[in-house]
This record gives C-alpha cells, sequence and structure tokens, in this order.
C-alpha cells in the first residue's frame, strides 16, 4: 500500500525524456554506483579493437562468382540464317523465279542472296525432302517438274484428309468461331488480286491450315500442311494463268467461310469438294 506522504514533501521529479540514462557499467550491480576504477578503457584514453558485432547474414560466406553470360554460339545463327534462305527459296519456288527442270548450284544462289554456299545447300536439302528440288550430284539442285497427274494425286489426297473433317467442324463450330476467319480468306483474295504468288502461298495455307485446326489434331494439321505445301509447287512458269487460278481460288474460300457461318451443310459440302479440284487451292 502506497505511504502517506508528510505534508509539505515535494513529490519527486520525473525524469525528463530528452535525458538519458547512462547506461550500467559492465560489471556493475544493479544500483550500485560507479566507481573510479570502473571506468571504461575508452574513458582512461585507452584504444580497443574490439571487432564490431556482425549480422547473422556477414557470417554467411560470399556466393561464388558467377561467369558473365556467353554470346549464343554461332550455330544458334547460322540456324537463323538457313531458315530465311529456306523461306526465300520457297518464295521464289511459288512465284516462278526458280522455273521448273532447271538446275541451281549452292554458291550461285547464296551469292543471289547474299549469303554463302552451306545454308543454300542445307534448306535445298530441306526443299528436296519436301519434293520441291531433286539433288544433281556435283551440280546443284534441279527444280522438280510437275505434270497434272502428279498434281491431281495431291488433291485426291488432300480432299480424303480434309473434306470429311470441314464437313464434321461444319455441324460442331458455332458461327461466331467461322467469323474469325474472315481474315485470312480476305488475305487470300488480296494477293491473288495483285498477283502475289508467294504472298498467296502462305495465306492459302493459313487459311487451310487455321480450319483443320479447329479439329484439334495436331498431327492431321502437319500432314495436311506438308500436302498442301506439296501441291503449291508451279507446274510451269505461266504467271497470267496462275492469277487466274489464284482469284477463282479466293473466291471459293469466301463462299466456303459463307456456308460455314450460315450453317448451309449442303453447300459446304459441295464448296468443299470441289476446291480440291483447282490448281491453286
Amino acid at each position: 500500500m502506497e505511504q502517506v506522504r508528510a505534508r509539505g514533501q515535494a513529490r519527486p521529479p520525473s525524469v525528463p525524456a530528452s535525458v538519458s540514462v547512462p547506461a550500467r557499467v559492465p560489471g556493475q550491480a544493479r544500483g550500485e554506483q560507479p566507481r573510479p576504477d570502473r571506468v571504461p578503457d575508452q574513458a582512461r584514453g585507452e584504444h580497443t579493437h574490439a571487432e564490431p558485432a556482425r549480422s547473422p547474414a556477414s557470417s554467411v560466406p560470399p556466393a561464388p562468382s558467377v561467369p558473365a553470360a556467353a554470346p549464343p554460339p554461332r550455330p544458334v545463327r547460322r540456324h537463323s540464317v538457313r531458315g530465311q534462305v529456306l523461306e526465300a527459296l520457297r518464295a521464289a519456288l511459288a512465284d516462278g523465279q526458280l522455273v521448273p527442270g532447271e538446275v541451281y548450284s549452292a554458291p550461285a544462289l547464296g551469292a543471289r542472296f547474299g549469303v554463302s554456299a552451306t545454308p543454300v545447300r542445307e534448306a535445298m536439302q530441306r526443299l528436296a525432302v519436301e519434293g520441291a528440288v531433286e539433288v544433281v550430284p556435283n551440280r546443284g539442285f534441279r527444280v522438280s517438274l510437275r505434270g497434272p497427274r502428279e498434281l491431281a494425286q495431291l488433291a485426291e489426297v488432300r480432299a480424303l484428309i480434309e473434306v470429311p473433317v470441314v464437313l464434321r467442324l461444319a455441324r460442331t463450330v458455332p458461327p461466331a468461331r467461322w467469323r474469325t476467319l474472315r481474315p485470312l480468306a480476305e488475305a487470300t483474295a488480296t494477293a491473288a488480286a495483285v498477283g502475289d504468288l508467294a504472298g498467296y502461298a502462305e495465306s492459302d495455307r493459313a487459311f487451310h491450315g487455321a480450319i483443320l485446326a479447329l479439329c484439334d489434331n495436331e498431327q492431321l494439321v502437319m500432314v495436311a500442311d506438308d500436302l498442301h505445301r506439296r501441291a503449291q509447287w508451279p507446274a510451269a512458269n505461266n504467271p497470267a494463268t496462275r492469277r487466274a487460278d489464284l482469284l477463282a481460288d479466293a473466291a471459293e474460300h469466301a463462299a466456303l467461310l459463307d456456308a460455314l457461318i450460315a450453317q448451309d451443310l449442303t453447300a459446304v459440302q459441295s464448296l468443299v469438294r470441289e476446291h480440291f479440284t483447282g490448281a491453286a487451292g
């Protein structure tokens, strides 16, 4: 119990917040007054060499230095050059710059594209696998000659794959999804109108590939795209006839898309079967 203070006795003043209370000298008992013989060494003018306190993180040894990232290896860049040359050669084949039956050497084509013969030779080997060119030992590569019979066979195989898929999709895909393919159909019409054979070949495959992709079968899409690419290599260098075929083929794209949006299964079946009889489609 708190004792009653005598009358007139003053309350001990509180310690102001601005005044710091001296720290207790090491070894000094609680409540004991500091003694002169216990003054810290620094007060006597002596210097101490105590190590500063370390944080827990400072006790962890430093991580080994990581060497700077090396630039990408040359084969990666070379592969990119080969890809660019491959696309350039495909465009040259599609628009008739590389004539069917003619033989072209890798050094000559490399000088034409401003690259060495090695990426051209590698790209030509890829085109030989696709059937666009034939290897001629010690000479170069001959652009394959495509006759009407071979083109008809390719069209028949494509029809066997694509027609059933498109008819099935016509029954299940909603019209709104078909409308999203309108820009692809318009791209084929634009390329056909200006006679851009290489541009048409690319947009044509993109349109057909987008339709088949709706079946969610990647293997089917890859096989169909390979057949489609083979069918696009020209049988003869005849730009006038080729341009007319492109215009007719692009018109069939638009008509097929209209029938799919309208869910007109009869029109879809007729259009998709007739589409593969054309030279461009």
